[in-house]
């Protein structure tokens, strides 16, 4: 299923970002990072039935190109990018669904505005600063950037899954990571990796910011993701916030591997 789409730009200070709308009703924004609007394109198609649903590509990826290559691209740029796009389309609040950095990027727009979010479903932010590990995590971090740096993309991801937890069949990896990307995905997986990645996970959210703001805060965990990095991080920033954690069907992209089992239990949230 397939709806209408209506696809445009926006200049912000020190970008461009491409976005997309969907649907008429109330407004859910879904954000990612480094995932961007196709990523979440069958999450979108269902949701906007009955909502209007706001998508984009994050600043310095795909189609949201930054003015300067070697600008990075941070929580706080980006959660004043995602209010640029609520205020511009004239529909807040928002439920808004932030998944990965992208869930990071949400808990700075609380932050900074929490009356444009009327619920924030954060789902797996890595947030490594919420660990008794993080210095080990930092290291890691450093040390695979500085590996990608060199050229040798394949040993970088392969040290991305052992940072993450995450278990892929080997024949998997090789078919997504074995061989250098080329064009669009080549570029945007280097700004990810040289721009994006470290200060997404030193990110450390302002817990009494965020008790404190009118949003209601769903904190939100893959079902599969049992053990894995954004699990952890997860349940560490329940913690602090007295929440619990709230299970989504999938892991860490259930969002774009599950759509429909996934929209059903965003569903739920909504009406809870």
């Amino acid at each position: 299923m397939t709806t209408l789409t209506t696809a445009t730009t926006l200049d912000v200070p020190g970008a461009r970002l491409h976005y997309e709308l969907r649907g008429t009703g109330p407004l859910i924004v879904l954000a990612g990072a480094p995932m961007d609007a196709t990523s979440f394109a069958p999450l979108a198609d269902l949701l906007a039935t009955d909502h209007t649903v706001l998508t984009t590509d994050p600043r310095g990826i795909n189609r949201s190109p930054v003015d300067h290559p070697d600008q990075d691209s941070t929580p706080v740029d980006r959660a004043a990018d995602l209010a640029a796009l609520i205020r511009h389309v004239d529909a807040g609040p928002a439920t808004v669904l932030g998944s990965s950095g992208g869930a990071v990027s949400l808990l700075a727009l609380v932050e900074r505005d929490p009356e444009l979010v009327r619920t924030a479903i954060v789902h797996e932010p890595p947030l490594d600063e919420l660990l008794p590990d993080h210095a080990d995590l930092y290291e890691k971090t450093e040390r695979m950037i500085a590996t990608y740096l060199t050229g040798d993309t394949r040993s970088a991801w392969q040290q991305f899954m052992v940072i993450g937890n995450l278990q892929m069949p080997d024949e998997v990896f090789e078919m997504f990571f074995g061989s250098p990307r080329e064009g669009q995905a080549a570029a945007d997986e280097h700004f990810q990796f040289a721009h994006m990645i470290r200060h997404t996970v030193r990110f450390r959210p302002n817990i009494d910011a965020l008790t404190a703001a009118p949003t209601r805060l769903v904190i939100g965990i893959g079902a599969e993701s049992t053990g894995q990095l954004c699990d952890r991080t997860s349940r560490a920033l329940a913690d602090l916030l007295g929440l619990e954690p709230t299970l989504f069907p999938g892991d860490h992209i259930g969002f774009a591997e599950q759509p429909e089992a996934f929209g059903v239990r965003l569903r739920e949230m909504l009406g809870a």
